[in-house]
């Protein structure tokens, strides 16, 4: 994992990796409630098992973004991900294979984006403004997690404004835009 801030200027593709230089920890992103692990090794399953059971999750599937699987609408569903966007529930990825990235907006709403690969599980907290995009590779294999039936309802912002988990989670960690 490797987190840094966007770089909004760069009008690339989404898949690039729009690096501003300046970097960010894992520090910098607990406070905005992101949470990360690095889990590899022949006991990783155990150790997702043992977070899943802390954590209560109670399903998990896998999910394969890649021209391959998704055929035709790949480049649809690719850019559909990449609209900024909350959830009601925690979104839980363990990346299995491949690479990609996620951004999340920072407490003064700068855009992070986390770069992904396999081994990394990451942690978004219900109501944080974030969205999803691969790499220039094109290929990622992710776990996802859930509390409970798997549901993947974003909420695009600006809809999401008046949005009671967006307003619980901004209160919980202080983020100073609330738009």
């Amino acid at each position: 994992m490797r987190a840094y801030v966007y770089d909004i200027q760069d009008p690339s593709d989404q898949r690039a990796p729009h690096d501003l230089g300046i970097e960010k920890t894992v520090q910098d992103l607990e406070r905005v409630g992101v949470l990360y692990w690095r889990i590899d090794g022949s006991d990783a399953i155990e150790k997702i098992d043992q977070i899943s059971n802390e954590r209560n999750y109670k399903n998990r599937d896998t999910i394969v973004v890649s021209p391959e699987v998704m055929g035709p609408i790949y480049e649809e569903k690719v850019k559909s991900f990449f609209a900024e966007h909350i959830h009601e529930d925690e979104e839980i990825r363990y990346i299995l294979d491949g690479s990609g990235y996620f951004d999340v907006r920072d407490e003064k709403d700068v855009w992070v984006r986390i770069f992904m690969e396999k081994g990394d599980m990451i942690i978004l907290p219900a109501g944080i403004y974030h969205r999803f995009t691969t790499d220039e590779n094109n290929y990622i294999k992710a776990m996802r997690l859930f509390k409970e039936e798997p549901v993947w309802t974003p909420l695009n912002r600006p809809v999401a404004q008046d949005n009671q988990y967006r307003n619980d989670y901004t209160e919980a960690y202080k983020i100073t835009s609330t738009a």
